[in-house]
């Protein structure tokens, strides 16, 4: 089969890798429709490849129809329809017990101390082959898989993967008051459906972003943005629309790659020009993240608000203004989704044809498999609007 593969810092190939196989009874194979290009993609792309081996599949976002079935597997079958969530769930651990699905003790990748395996995302993660291919192995298939009904396009579906339910999260985990005021930074994907689905919960939204389109498609969808590059000084700007205040919460949807941190961004470049088997040790003890997005939001949020972080970090020594956080009491939550806990809440609002979400308007690129490095570069540097970017095996 054809598959997208990393071969380097920013060198992603569209190679030919063997088929995939079922290997334990609760596996499925899946035939894939449409499989996203995550922002998280990108940190792959750019600097985690010390936790990556030269070949390994990428892709987290995948959605297709279901080929085969080991036994174990019931709720699914051979011809049907499915979103696979990003991360591996077992559906029956202590964790799994309490919807904490990414914290799967199943799958836990404890040779480096790591949550629930992910699909196409590094040895941190149990290097299981993604989604960016013709045709997936999903273990756990047993649990994992989403049926979804014939007809709609997959563009109504697929983001139930990945930005959906972690953009659900993100919100859920922001605390926003009754009524209340939540900024978001970073119009990427997750940030565009934070954004829309603080909204649709009733929230009033800032979104702050520099990008010209990202700020024109939160816009379309009735978001108040701040265009960063225009604002002197961004916290001041929200305070201004807040009563002198700040929000009651911020969502911070932009991670480990913020804009605005030139010392981090110098250290995380020259540790990515080392070997492999020198930079990955030397991450995982005393890597560190470019942190002004959340600078921003420590300063953005009100005393006593609470600060949701779903934009992907990596440091293991990041500072961090303890000071400024204590005296203003500020609430912190963080972690990777737990998809399918929201699932059943997403879904009537993805198959309502009224769009209440807007996943219609998302994807501004489309691109059969074989195209995915033009994808990657375009996406990475913000080329031709890019701001969300579907593979489509096959097409």
């Amino acid at each position: 089969m054809r598959a997208v593969t990393w071969h380097g810092k920013r060198d992603v190939r569209v190679d030919t890798v063997p088929d995939p196989q079922i290997k334990e009874p609760d596996d499925a194979i899946v035939r894939i429709t449409s499989s996203g290009v995550c922002g998280s993609d990108l940190h792959l792309y750019e600097v985690l490849g010390p936790f990556l081996d030269e070949g390994d599949i990428l892709g987290h976002e995948p959605m297709g129809v279901v080929e085969e079935t080991g036994p174990e597997v019931k709720h699914v079958k051979p011809g049907d329809r499915v979103v696979v969530p990003f991360n591996i769930a077992c559906g029956r651990c202590h964790m799994c017990g309490m919807q904490l699905y990414a914290q799967c003790e199943t799958t836990q990748v404890r040779e480096h101390g790591s949550g629930a395996a992910l699909f196409g995302y590094t040895k941190l993660y149990g290097q299981v082959p993604g989604a960016q291919a013709e045709y997936l192995r999903v273990p756990q298939a047993h649990f994992g898989p989403i049926k979804v009904p014939e007809g709609p396009p997959d563009e109504r579906f697929v983001y139930l993967s990945d930005v959906l339910p972690t953009a659900r999260q993100a919100v859920d985990w922001a605390d926003v008051p009754d009524g209340g005021t939540v900024t978001v930074l970073g119009l990427g994907p997750i940030g565009q459906m934070c954004a829309r689905i603080a909204r649709h919960l009733g929230y009033r939204v800032i979104a702050v972003d520099f990008v010209p389109e990202r700020l024109e498609m939160a816009r379309r969808h009735g978001i108040e943005v701040i265009d960063s590059d225009d604002a002197d000084d961004v916290p001041d700007a929200v305070r201004q629309l807040t009563g002198g205040r700040g929000t009651d919460s911020v969502i911070d949807a932009v991670g480990m790659e913020a804009h605005g941190s030139p010392g981090a961004k110098l250290a995380q470049t020259l540790t990515g020009l080392m070997p492999g088997n020198s930079a990955a040790p030397l991450m995982s003890r005393v890597g560190v993240d470019r942190l002004a997005a959340l600078g921003t939001a420590i300063e953005i949020v009100r005393r006593g608000g609470t600060i949701s972080v779903i934009g992907v970090y990596g440091g293991m020594t990041d500072p961090l203004p303890m000071l400024r956080m204590f005296d203003k009491g500020i609430g912190l939550r963080m972690g990777q989704a737990h998809v399918r806990k929201w699932v059943e809440e997403l879904l009537p609002l993805v198959t309502d044809d009224s769009d209440p979400l807007g996943v219609m308007d998302l994807a501004t690129h489309r691109l059969p498999l074989e195209k995915a490095p033009e994808g990657y570069e375009m996406f990475q540097k913000k080329q031709d609007g890019a701001i969300k970017v579907l593979l489509q095996p096959g097409a």
